[in-house]
């Protein structure tokens, strides 16, 4: 019976092929999704100190939303998109975490 386990699997990097064992972490992995265009999530935890929309108001590409302060560094958050917001998920002080959904911005 054949040990399927320590197969060797065909790795595709930068137009190269090699040949390559997996091991049980990259097996293991949260599979990475692509996130709606509209959705701004946090990179890093932090705080939010300032807010400069509210839900249901139309935002143009490149507004300003919020402020996020992460590692001492104060981060302008502006819309990736135009469009109306659907969902404000922070409030000024709240400290968030790291993926956190913080706008959600239905396009126009």
């Amino acid at each position: 019976m054949e040990n399927k386990e320590n197969e060797y699997v065909d790795f595709v990097v930068t137009a190269r092929k090699y040949k390559t064992l997996l091991t049980e972490k990259y097996k293991n992995r949260k599979m990475w999704h692509k996130p709606f265009v509209g959705d701004v999530i946090s990179n890093l935890p932090g705080t939010i100190v300032k807010i400069y929309v509210e839900q249901g108001q139309e935002v143009e590409a490149g507004q300003l939303l919020l402020i996020h302060q992460a590692m001492k560094m104060y981060n302008r958050i502006v819309a990736p998109i135009s469009g109306v917001i659907t969902e404000l998920d922070v409030k000024e002080g709240d400290k968030i975490t790291k993926d956190h959904l913080m706008v959600k911005i239905q396009p126009k």
